[in-house]
């Protein structure tokens, strides 16, 4: 929805430019140009709209696709780790799903008060490659809630 503003203007400037030019008429001696200086000025504006609304609308269709991937479900091991020197601000570390031979099926940072020490134990973790640790050993790790309703329908109510 962010991006019909925007879509919407693109298309009204683009309607007015095309007005505008098809109204200029050249049979005529000397022609009538003066609506065609304005559809100039209306076109790369209908264009910038267009491409300011196909920008708002991209991360949120990049999201979109990688909730499409899929979850996988690893009898291996679940680490953590501190901060490195790549670590963003406010970073504890990092978690990781590793398999059952020691191999990083996934690594996702981690925020929190205090930062992580190096433990590995064994687990059964659910994850998506987006989306993070799902379950460990069956228990919900919070990425989404229980009261979250099926495929996200009126998640986006307003609290009671």
């Amino acid at each position: 929805m962010t991006a019909l503003e925007p879509a919407a203007i693109g298309g009204l400037l683009a309607w007015a430019a095309v007005a505008l030019a098809n109204r200029v008429t050249p049979n005529v001696s000397p022609p009538a140009h003066d609506a065609l200086p304005i559809a100039i000025v209306f076109a790369p504006v209908a264009v910038a709209f267009f491409i300011y609304a196909i920008w708002l609308v991209r991360d949120p269709i990049i999201a979109l696709r990688k909730t499409f991937e899929p979850i996988f479900i690893v009898d291996g091991y679940v680490r953590t780790r501190g901060c490195d020197d790549l670590s963003a601000r406010g970073s504890c570390g990092y978690v990781a799903v590793l398999t059952s031979d020691g191999r990083i099926a996934g690594e996702w940072p981690a925020i929190g008060p205090a930062e992580f020490s190096r433990t590995v134990r064994p687990a059964v973790a659910e994850f998506s490659e987006f989306g993070g640790i799902h379950a460990i050993d069956g228990r919900s790790t919070g990425i989404l809630p229980r009261s979250f309703p099926p495929l996200g329908v009126g998640a986006n109510r307003p609290p009671a």
